[in-house]
């Protein structure tokens, strides 16, 4: 039997399929969140985090459902997401020699990009129902000090792995990663674009592009992925986070208020 060329191989890994519609109770939930894809040893968690308990939350459960975005701050054509992407198994389920970057890989496939720790209060998935794009949105509760480490992991990740090669289920990747803009929100943030391209012999191999982007805001945290391998849109990216931190921020000021 021949050997097919480097094209279909790495083609076939970034699946044609958007998403995995068995998984869409887990993801579209709000105030609910189903398990992970896994659960990595601390991906997220550099230094030497404190694993005392986490504070007794500022806001209820209600209260931060009521803060989560919908498929209505974006608008069209954001909608209801219908499960996990498959890229999530095909690309981000990837390795690499390098422990640091290797962390990144973990945290992204794991969506822990606080580490095993923090404890996610809300949800949503949202997907572009036109490019293809998926969007995750959580609301973690951890410790500051820990949301301000893990921050720091995310700001210095453009020197440490702003170039590296991965391992994923298709063969091999081109990992970039830099700094990407974001709005001046919450208490203290950080955000990146991290793109994962297929090695190949052919200038079209296919491509996913993530926007992450992470904010603390008080006592609560907010992470935002959106990924795809068509176009990603950066003003959806920053809208979400931008609406998503001022309506956390507010909660938070209601809640003070009625103390």
């Amino acid at each position: 039997m021949s050997r097919p060329p480097a094209r279909a191989v790495v083609a076939s890994a970034f699946s044609a399929g958007v998403v995995l519609t068995a998984s869409a109770c887990s993801v579209a939930g709000l105030g609910t969140v189903g398990p992970g894809p896994r659960t990595p040893a601390s991906p997220a968690s550099p230094g030497t985090a404190s694993h005392a308990p986490v504070a007794a939350p500022t806001l209820t459960e209600a209260q931060v459902r009521a803060a989560l975005i919908t498929e209505d701050d974006l608008g069209e054509p954001w909608v209801p997401t219908e499960g996990f992407a498959t890229w999530r198994e095909t690309v981000l389920k990837a390795s690499t020699e390098s422990r640091a970057c290797g962390r990144l890989l973990d945290a992204l496939y794991a969506e822990e990009l606080f580490g095993p720790d923090a404890r996610t209060r809300a949800s949503i998935g949202l997907d572009d129902a036109w490019g293809g794009a998926q969007m995750r949105y959580r609301i973690v509760a951890h410790r500051p000090e820990d949301v301000d480490r893990t921050l720091a992991w995310l700001g210095g990740l453009p020197d440490e792995c702003g170039r590296f090669t991965a391992t994923a289920r298709g063969g091999q990747l081109a990992v970039e990663v830099t700094q990407a803009d974001m709005p001046r929100v919450g208490d203290a943030g950080q955000a990146l674009r991290i793109v994962l391209s297929g090695v190949s012999e052919y200038e079209d191999a296919p491509t996913l592009t993530l926007d992450v982007a992470a904010v603390r805001v008080g006592d609560d945290a907010i992470t935002v992925t959106n990924g795809g391998l068509g176009e990603v849109s950066a003003d959806a990216t920053w809208t979400a986070v931008e609406v998503g931190a001022h309506r956390l921020a507010e909660a938070g000021k209601q809640s003070r208020r009625s103390i």
